[in-house]
């Protein structure tokens, strides 16, 4: 799995509403796209005033009638968060060492010299991960070190704020760089989270690999998870309360920074329901660009009712996601073998085994068979791909009408 969980970054060197019931059936979508109508993703993207329509585009209504066809300001903003996980990527400093990654850029100016110039946002952390999975004969490699793994920056342009509707704040994440990071993509067993309350019929899990990138604590940096929990209540804080516009927190990232971006949405909102606070939270959507499963049908349902929501952005060719483990849904019993490959072996063993897994949220499938049939694996799982597929798709349903 971890060969196919790459974050590709070679490929840029230079450069949330209540939630809805645990119970409810993860949806897809699929559409099939192709190139040849539509300029490229690196184009700039347009960019429709969203207004109060925001909280249907963050996934209050899990983007019922969003999907198919696809929204075309839902595309503008699919667009624009993997803009800001590519700079995650262009910002990226692997060069030093295989195990380690620092970031190229200050804060201040890492969105305009990442090649976002004008996106009205400001990043106000950077974030750090430490990968403790090397084996004793790469101990000699500082593989434990704190990588660079992402940001969070914060909109503070007035006119951006309003062509939103809210004050919105992105979580982004890389992909696979290092080779602990490498390492813990091997561990596809779940591990078992605390329990919110003694009333979990089932133990939330998640893979263990990601959980551990996610909570180890690092020689400069605390942990990821941490470093998330920390800047949020901060941002919530400074942000938050009334006379101040909506805040919307967007966690986003491709690959292996799509499964961080699942536990961050998880840790944010689950964080929200423990507290005392009786100020409502900001909504928390996570935007997932060829993510991998993370975790098992428990962990899906705690995270649906504490309030995540989660978009799936798929490629129907890309290995990656349909990979760790098997689904296994409980909603999903009666679907035959070939469409759900847990079928293959006993639910029972399955889940015996730490295979179990769900997919969470919702599912926008996209396909490139149409437009790149030679396609290889590996290019099945790149991110500029992704970006392509999503502004080909509002091009074609432009044309099927």
């Amino acid at each position: 799995m971890a060969a196919s969980i790459s974050g590709s970054c070679t490929c840029y060197p230079s450069v949330g509403v209540a939630g809805g019931r645990g119970t409810r059936r993860s949806r897809t979508t699929a559409i099939r796209s192709s190139f040849a109508p539509c300029s490229p993703a690196s184009s700039k993207p347009s960019t429709p005033r969203i207004g109060s329509k925001w909280p249907e585009l963050q996934g209050a209504r899990d983007w019922d009638g969003l999907l198919s066809p696809l929204d075309v300001a839902l595309r503008g903003e699919l667009v624009r968060y993997g803009e800001f996980v590519r700079a995650a990527y262009a910002s990226f400093d692997g060069g030093a060492a295989p195990s380690y990654g620092s970031c190229m850029f200050p804060s201040r100016s890492l969105l305009r010299r990442a090649g976002l110039p004008e996106t009205g946002y400001q990043v106000t952390r950077l974030l750090h991960a430490a990968s403790t999975s090397a084996p004793a004969w790469l101990m000699s490699l500082p593989c434990s070190s704190s990588s660079y793994i992402g940001y969070v920056a914060v909109c503070d342009d007035v006119d951006e704020i309003e062509r939103l509707g809210r004050r919105d704040v992105v979580v982004a994440f890389r992909g696979t760089a290092t080779c602990g990071e490498w390492l813990d993509n091997f561990k596809s067993s779940l591990t078992r989270l605390r329990p919110l309350s003694g009333e979990d019929e089932e133990d939330p899990m998640v893979e263990a690999g990601f959980w551990r990138l996610f909570t180890a604590p690092g020689e400069a940096h605390g942990s990821l998870q941490q470093q998330v929990r920390d800047e949020v209540r901060r941002i919530i804080h400074e942000y938050g309360g009334k006379g101040m516009p909506p805040l919307s927190i967007t966690t986003t990232g491709h690959s292996l920074g799509a499964a961080l971006a699942v536990l961050s949405a998880y840790e944010i909102t689950t964080a929200a329901a423990r507290s005392n606070d009786d100020a409502a939270p900001p909504m928390v959507t996570a935007v997932s660009f060829g993510g991998p499963r993370v975790g098992n049908e428990a962990f899906r349902r705690r995270l649906e009712e504490s309030g995540g929501k989660v978009l799936r952005v798929v490629n129907s060719d890309d290995i990656v996601t349909k990979v760790p483990g098997f689904r296994v849904d409980d909603d999903c019993g009666g679907e035959p073998a070939k469409r759900n490959k847990a079928r293959v072996l006993p639910r029972w063993l399955v889940q015996k085994m730490g295979w179990a897994y769900s997919d969470v949220g919702s599912e926008l499938r996209l396909s490139s068979q149409d437009s790149a049939p030679n396609v290889n694996v590996v290019a099945s799982h790149d991110l500029d791909l992704y970006l392509k597929l999503v502004a080909a798709s509002a091009c074609e349903d432009y044309i099927r009408q």
